[in-house]
């Protein structure tokens, strides 16, 4: 059983830089092989830098969304003003609504962002019976840490059936 909370949030905007996953959906192991090569390159080449210097607060968002018929990965923040958006960046409107909210915790950053999406769409979303996720960007939230390790939520927009 999973540990999940249904939450009402605003909607919000996420500035995020991206890469597109091209392994088959179903293949968890190569999915989360080529999130940690993107987020390793995003961290050497600053890129994560520059986006965390134009963040409202200190959440780090991984966000999946499909695009054009592919599934896309983005490494993002959540801003204010839409005025220092770096060019190559996509801007991610959250809708208003309910959200299944899972939070977790793990040993490191890569570990939570795999960890918490497989929670939340293989476990409580199939456990949240009265609600449905029908598509549209959902997102693991790097909060902070605590203990030595990192904690956060994943965020999946769902309506009621």
């Amino acid at each position: 059983m999973a540990n999940f909370t249904l939450e009402e949030k605003d909607s919000f905007i996420v500035i995020g830089l991206g890469t597109e996953l091209k392994s088959h959906y179903t293949d968890f192991a190569g999915i989360n092989k080529e999130k940690a090569d993107f987020w390793q390159a995003i961290r050497a080449d600053g890129r994560l830098d520059a986006l965390k210097a134009i963040a409202a607060n200190d959440y780090i968002f991984a966000v999946n969304e499909a695009v054009n018929n592919k599934m896309m990965h983005y490494a993002g923040v959540m801003v204010e003003s839409l005025a220092s958006v770096p060019e190559e960046a996509r801007v991610i409107q959250f809708p208003k609504g309910e959200y299944v909210v899972v939070k977790g915790e793990a040993e490191t950053f890569d570990d939570l962002n795999n960890r918490l999406p497989g929670i939340a769409f293989m476990q409580a979303l199939p456990e949240a019976k009265d609600v449905a996720y029908v598509g549209g960007p959902n997102t693991a939230v790097v909060m902070g840490q605590r203990g030595g390790k990192v904690f956060g939520e994943m965020w999946i927009p769902v309506i009621r059936k």
